[in-house]
């Protein structure tokens, strides 16, 4: 093992995401460390750099399996736009404008409701 790889505790405290969800990456094939004989994760030097890709995209919207497709496709600088990367930000952009449009549907539904009620002030009826 070089140096420069480093045990999960490691790198949870340079990220600050828990081993608990250290280890999820890794179920979810975000994440793959080096196993010791002894079984201990090793990561690779550019581990805090992907994680941080990792956390970015699941805070932008992107699910797992979006996530596991773009990351071949990053680099240190960020993502290298290629047709695969822009069809899976592609999707999810239009997902996310797809949720936007449903929500604000709702709000409307919603907001016609409150103008339908009374503006009297509450009087508590008897339980």
């Amino acid at each position: 093992m070089t140096e420069a790889m480093v045990l999960i505790g490691e790198l949870a405290r340079r990220t600050g995401v828990s081993t608990r969800l250290l280890r999820y990456y890794e179920e979810q094939e975000l994440l793959v460390p080096h196993r010791d004989a002894n079984g201990y994760r090793r990561y690779a030097a550019d581990a805090p750099e992907r994680v941080g890709h990792i956390r970015r995209f699941l805070e932008s919207g992107l699910t797992s399996r979006e996530i596991r497709e773009i990351m071949p496709c990053v680099c240190a600088k960020g993502v290298r736009h290629c047709d695969h990367s822009k069809a899976v930000l592609d999707d999810g952009l239009d997902r996310l404008d797809r949720q936007i449009a449903d929500l604000a549907s709702k709000r409307d539904l919603l907001a016609e409701q409150v103008g339908q009620v009374e503006r009297a002030p509450f009087r508590p009826g008897p339980l």
